[in-house]
């Protein structure tokens, strides 16, 4: 279904069939907030919920993009212009991407490409990194440019870094290229070393229930990169290359700041939440509800930090955590980079319902918009869909001979 939707935005918007359709999702993390760009761990996992991208090869240094979501027609880029600034707006992230790899010394030759997606944006899932994604594996597919996922993944985040401007880390796009359905990815964001963990809370008679709080996310609007300067500055304070040096919340007492004690506390303790909570799901299966139990146990800890040392939670996500708990989650805390987004709760089967239906009526009580609720299950990482044969037989249309169409805009 996928595929066939974006073909047809991309038949709608540029008159012909592409050459393939690609999809990256989302991603949620069970554990791990801002530990990222501190060198630190990450638990990660993709979701269902994607990006897709159909798309066509052009030999005319030249990019085209559309989206399903945006309907403002047909974006022109040069490619031999681009350069940090020169695009915004949504397109910006997909044309950073071109220029990431061309700086990379990846030949893109240029391409038409259709974006289709149902990550929620500003909710906190990586809308942006799946967008990335997507566009770099069809970039690079479609010039025949191999490039190895893990470095994939460092080129869509210099996209974002410098082509876009958002200081995020690496998590988000290693999770989309990488991840593995029912597993979530440890990565060491230092090192870059990574292994999949399995994660089943399904056996334990559990499920990952997220909770948009409609509160819209944004990494550019200053809060993120304030945070991640305090955590730069407390490292320099310490004489640390970076936070992840620090195994002792104790050493915050070296540091005068009681902000940026706050800020350190909170980078040491959940990069220890990581290492905990992979410990539980690699320990005995005989004992997953207790595992599981502990793993909520943590998600509130998470939260607790979260609000209270980092500062970055907000009035609809506290709502949500406190109403989910009361009726029945085995835990729950905010998810990504702060001051809107998503709440990830851990809810056992017997308690969705009473769920949702506590945090939508928390929401009522103070005249929010209702929240939406999103089932989190591990999923697959970033592929090439396949291109059904069905899709050439538009009125008037028959697949070229070898399997190219070529076209003009």
């Amino acid at each position: 279904m996928r595929a066939e939707r974006a073909a047809e935005l991309f038949r709608n918007r540029f008159g012909g069939v592409p050459d393939g359709v690609w999809l990256a999702p989302g991603r949620a993390n069970l554990m791990g907030e801002h530990t990222d760009y501190n060198g630190g761990f990450v638990l990660p996992f993709a979701l269902s919920q994607a990006t897709t991208a159909a798309a066509a090869r052009r030999t005319d240094g030249r990019l085209l993009l559309c989206s399903g979501q945006e309907p403002d027609g047909v974006l022109e880029i040069a490619l031999d212009g681009l350069a940090p600034g020169t695009v915004t707006g949504w397109g910006a992230y997909p044309a950073g991407v071109a220029w990431a790899l061309r700086s990379a010394g990846c030949q893109v030759s240029g391409a038409c490409i259709a974006i289709d997606s149902d990550v929620p944006v500003g909710a906190g899932l990586s809308s942006s990194a799946a967008l990335e994604c997507a566009t770099a594996l069809a970039l690079t597919e479609l010039d025949g440019v191999p490039v190895p996922r893990g470095e994939l993944a460092a080129i869509a985040r210099r996209a974002e870094n410098d082509f876009v401007g958002v200081p995020s880390g690496i998590m988000d796009q290693s999770a989309s290229l990488l991840s593995q359905a029912g597993h979530v990815l440890l990565l060491d964001c230092r090192s870059l070393d990574r292994s999949q963990v399995p994660f089943d809370p399904a056996a334990a008679g559990s499920r990952l229930l997220l909770i948009n709080t409609r509160a819209r996310h944004d990494l550019s609007d200053g809060g993120y990169g304030r945070r991640r300067a305090e955590c730069e500055e407390a490292a320099r304070l310490l004489g640390i290359s970076s936070l992840r040096d620090l195994t002792d919340a104790g050493d915050t007492a070296r540091l005068a700041d009681p902000v940026l004690r706050r800020r350190v506390r909170h980078v040491v303790t959940d990069n220890q939440r990581v290492l905990q909570v992979t410990g539980l799901l690699r320990g005995s299966p005989g004992d997953r509800p207790n595992t599981y139990r502990e793993i909520g146990r943590l998600l509130t800890q998470a939260h607790s930090s979260l609000r209270d040392d980092f500062e970055i939670s907000w009035p609809e996500a506290d709502a949500a955590v406190e109403a989910a708990l009361a009726a029945g989650a085995l835990g729950a805390r905010m998810m990504g980079g702060g001051f809107g987004g998503c709440v990830l709760t851990l809810v056992p089967e017997t308690a969705g319902g009473p769920v949702r239906g506590a945090v939508s009526e928390a929401y009522a009580a103070r005249g929010w918009t209702a929240p939406e609720f999103l089932d989190a299950a591990p999923s697959d990482h970033a592929r090439r869909l396949a291109l059904p044969r069905e899709l050439w037989r538009y009125p008037g249309l028959e697949p070229p001979p070898l399997g190219r169409l070529r076209f003009f805009v």
